[in-house]
């Protein structure tokens, strides 16, 4: 189970329309946004696959990043239902993105 990294034409396609997906926008430059994958990585096994987890290049995807607002990196947006409904600018502790996720499940159940 691996997070899947998409570009602006796949995105839309990606976005899951029922439930939650988290989108994390980074560069691969971008020394806070190489600690903060494994970080997603072990929230998307944690998960079993209840959240969906998506990568955009912000260099390589520029046209969303500024659709989504994103000026510094790494920026993870918490999508339910296809709209954003929360936004972390910087790398947060994996207990943030936690609390975040848990939020928005108890929402939905």
């Amino acid at each position: 189970m691996t997070i899947q990294r998409v570009t602006e034409q796949e995105f839309d396609s990606n976005l899951s329309k029922q439930g939650l997906t988290l989108v994390d926008f980074d560069a691969p430059w971008c020394p806070p946004c190489k600690v903060l994958s494994p970080i997603l990585e072990q929230l998307h096994f944690e998960q079993d696959g209840k959240i969906n987890v998506l990568k955009v290049n912000c260099d390589d995807s520029p046209a969303l990043a500024s659709k989504y607002s994103v000026m510094s990196m790494p920026t993870v947006i918490l999508f339910q239902d296809g709209v954003p409904v929360e936004k972390l600018v910087g790398l947060r502790p994996k207990e943030v993105y936690s609390h975040m996720i848990a939020k928005y499940e108890k929402e939905n159940s």
